[in-house]
């Protein structure tokens, strides 16, 4: 039956230029079409009464601790040696917002996005696609299968772990850090919450000893927190190879 449906979808159904681009994208032609669809529908798009099941946020949980299970798993059995500390931020690395709006951005998920929202596309949206994809794999194939996807078509064909391994970009953490060693107090503040394409962004501010060292906006607050980390360890030209430890005469201004 199931052999039937993918038939159908692949060859009959209204949808069926759909079914051929997601075969490409994750080497089946799906049984339930309108689930993977869904995937693509981001909350800006549509206000019903459905709006729980007119969007893909329920698919994005369910992709998210699928996705977080599936790459700690793999982080497990590749780093035999390796003990939790480096796991955890191994795999922090790769299922962080970042990461997976550049995976998605290379496997061409705006191309479905594009399709199926009246918004403008978001850098946030490919991310949240992604996970929702996987999310509806999982429905479709289960753990196992969806397993092999993962791994084989997205960790192993979009990251470079080796490369993942030597890089932290998680300013926070490096400016948290750097001020306590040095004695400074730090301090992030929601400066502003406003509305952008229909969804609340937020300005999030970092302060070194009460003083503005970095602002940032991003539709998620940590994402803001981090932008602003990494502004601030500019200002304060952690950098560049001689590390400036006074901090500057006046606070930043607003980059934005």
């Amino acid at each position: 039956m199931r052999v039937i449906r993918r038939f159908y979808n692949y060859y009959l159904h209204p949808d069926k230029e759909l079914a051929r681009r997601l075969r490409q994208l994750i080497g089946f032609t799906p049984v339930h079409l309108p689930l993977f669809k869904l995937a693509f529908f981001h909350k800006s798009t549509f206000s019903t009464r459905d709006y729980a099941i007119s969007n893909n946020e329920r698919l994005e949980f369910l992709g998210d601790a699928v996705l977080s299970t599936i790459v700690g798993e793999y982080l497990f059995k590749k780093y035999p040696n390796s003990d939790e500390g480096f796991l955890t931020k191994m795999r922090s690395k790769i299922v962080k917002r970042n990461s997976l709006d550049e995976i998605a951005d290379k496997m061409g998920l705006d191309l479905f996005l594009a399709n199926y929202n009246q918004t403008r596309l978001s850098k946030s949206m490919l991310g949240n696609a992604l996970e929702a994809l996987v999310g509806a794999v999982y429905i479709e194939v289960g753990y196992e299968r969806t397993k092999q996807y993962v791994v084989r078509r997205i960790l192993r064909k979009y990251l470079d772990i080796h490369e993942l391994e030597g890089f932290d970009d998680n300013y926070k953490s490096q400016l948290l850090e750097w001020c306590q060693k040095n004695g400074h107090s730090i301090e992030y503040k929601v400066v502003a919450k406003y509305k952008s394409e229909k969804r609340d962004k937020f300005k999030v501010a970092v302060f070194v000893d009460g003083r503005k060292m970095g602002t940032a906006d991003d539709f998620n607050k940590k994402s803001a927190e981090q932008l602003a980390s990494e502004r601030a360890m500019t200002t304060l030209g952690m950098f560049n190879e001689n590390m400036v430890v006074a901090l500057p005469d006046e606070e930043v201004k607003d980059e934005d």
